[in-house]
């Protein structure tokens, strides 16, 4: 693991009184990168808010988003970059990007929500450090 993904993890298991995540998926992605993208946290977990649960409505995976909003915070702007991020994640999840499929494919798996969703918090973690430490954004 990285500092990244201990803290995304630190975070994940901080629960509202409602039992649910404080930080959703797409916050636990974005929040760890963005100071050292300059910018302030409180506002990247603002911003990345609503985009849980597929922006709400099972579209695609928060940790997905958060990935893509923490490549834009450190200025990567490259299609190559996106289409290989999805390459991969698409390769890793049956073709699979929308957090509802994503959950149902895990359910029927036998697989908890939690743990899932935590797995894809890593994973797209992982993918943005390896981009950041390509070009040059991460030592």
């Amino acid at each position: 693991m990285s500092k990244y993904t201990d803290l995304a993890m630190e975070r994940r298991g901080q629960f509202s009184p409602d039992g649910r995540p404080v930080y959703n998926c797409c916050q636990s992605v974005v929040s760890v990168f963005a100071e050292d993208a300059g910018y302030d946290e409180a506002a990247a977990m603002k911003a990345a808010t609503y985009f849980r649960g597929g922006m709400q409505m099972g579209s695609v995976c928060g940790a997905i988003t958060g990935g893509l909003m923490a490549l834009g915070l450190a200025g990567i702007d490259d299609s190559q970059v996106l289409n290989e991020f999805y390459r991969k994640i698409k390769e890793n999840h049956d073709g699979l990007m929308n957090c509802k499929d994503l959950l149902r494919v895990n359910a029927e798996r036998g697989g908890e929500k939690m743990p899932h969703c935590n797995g894809m918090i890593r994973e797209c973690i992982g993918y943005i450090e390896q981009v950041l430490r390509e070009k040059g954004k991460l030592s």
